[in-house]
């Protein structure tokens, strides 16, 4: 029998390579984001400063999205995907969509300063935020079996959003570096609103998450849409507010604060109902030996899920925490599996595959950090 490729399992795929489509989308990512870096290198000597200065935050912005993602982690190549498309497709097209727009439809009809206000307050949420969302909607389409709730939908987005954000930031950094106002614009920019282009975006991945969950059908693209408007109003009230002065400014930061206390909540309350689920869907499994009470109190609580991680890395090094990791995903993902299935949200001969696999899965864990010699955390009275 070939050896279980778990990283294909866990990510829905029957064999260890991702789709052609998404390698695809990421070489296009990838050569649209080199055009775009090449166009605002015209800068200069700026460029350089200017791209050091958008990479600054990046790790730590990173690690703050990914550290929502730690119940159950996304495919690395869909969050890569995610990314790459915010950082290329979506920011060179937005560089000339923008720029005709202004220049052949704004400053014509308002003038010069009127046009730019126009354009950033009307045309550039609308075109990017369009932009962005429309790789979710594709995810949507051929990956909606990755999205299982608001969570999802939220890393996905915010991953987007950080992508265009970054490639975004290059070009202004460089730009004001010749003028004299780069430090302001870092302030505003790197320190201020680091997050305003996630925030944007999470917003449409919330209402493509609400999507995935339920049956097919013409009802399914209302969320989606009401998420995208939401998205471009986010987006358009904070680009208006600039032009209206410190009340309006800080209006708009109240505002994104609120939406990001709301997407914390909705991350936490969602934590909490998929460690429910686990509870409820996989004592049905005790029978086939992929899973003992032990193993449920163990994989209800994330402190003790992080013990036994703990535990099979002190037991058996870094194999058998892998396969604890594996475990604890696998039974996860399987618990999200009877949700959807519950709410029609998956066809019953995928569930059923998927279901099959990810038991095999769970088997294969289970027995490989059992081989330690100590029983995991759950296991001690």
């Amino acid at each position: 029998m070939a050896p279980l490729d778990p990283r294909a399992i866990l990510a829905g795929r029957t064999h260890g390579r991702p789709p052609i489509g998404v390698i695809l989308t990421i070489a296009v990512s990838s050569a649209c984001l080199l055009v775009a870096l090449g166009f605002m290198s015209l800068e200069g000597p700026s460029f350089v400063v200017g791209l050091l200065l958008a990479l600054l935050p990046l790790p730590l912005l990173l690690a703050g999205v990914l550290a929502l993602d730690r119940l159950e982690p996304e495919p690395p190549d869909a969050l890569v995907l995610a990314f790459l498309w915010g950082a290329g497709i979506s920011v060179l097209v937005a560089m000339f969509v923008n720029t005709l727009t202004m220049t052949l439809v704004t400053e014509p009809l308002f003038g010069p300063e009127g046009g730019r206000f126009v354009s950033a307050t009307f045309g550039a949420p609308v075109v990017e935020e369009t932009l962005k969302g429309a790789v979710l909607f594709g995810m949507l389409w051929f990956r909606r079996h990755e999205i299982n709730g608001p969570t999802d939908g939220i890393i996905y987005a915010s991953m987007v959003g950080l992508g265009f954000a970054t490639v975004e930031n290059v070009s202004y950094y460089a730009a004001t570096a010749q003028t004299g106002e780069l430090s302001t614009t870092f302030v505003l920019r790197g320190v201020l609103t680091p997050l305003l282009h996630p925030l944007c975006t999470s917003l449409t991945g919330i209402g493509i998450a609400a999507a995935a969950q339920r049956r097919p059908g013409a009802g399914r693209l209302g969320p989606p849409l009401l998420g995208l408007l939401g998205a471009m109003t986010l987006h358009g009230l904070w680009n208006g507010s600039t032009a209206f002065g410190l009340g309006a400014l800080a209006l708009a930061y109240l505002v994104g604060a609120v939406v990001l206390v709301a997407l914390l909540s909705v991350v936490l309350v969602e934590r909490r109902r998929t460690v429910a689920l686990i509870g409820r869907h996989l004592p049905r499994y005790a029978p086939l030996g992929v899973v003992s009470e032990a193993d449920l109190r163990m994989l209800t609580h994330l402190p003790t899920r992080r013990a036994a991680r703990t535990w099979a890395r002190a037991a058996g090094g870094r194999g058998a925490a892998r396969a604890m990791s594996d475990y604890q995903q696998a039974a996860t993902e399987l618990a999200m599996l009877h949700q959807r299935a519950e709410r029609g949200g998956t066809d019953a001969s995928e569930a059923g595959r998927r279901r099959e696999a990810l038991l095999g899965l769970m088997h294969a864990a289970r027995q490989a950090f059992l081989r330690a010699a100590q029983p995991p955390p759950g296991d001690r009275a």
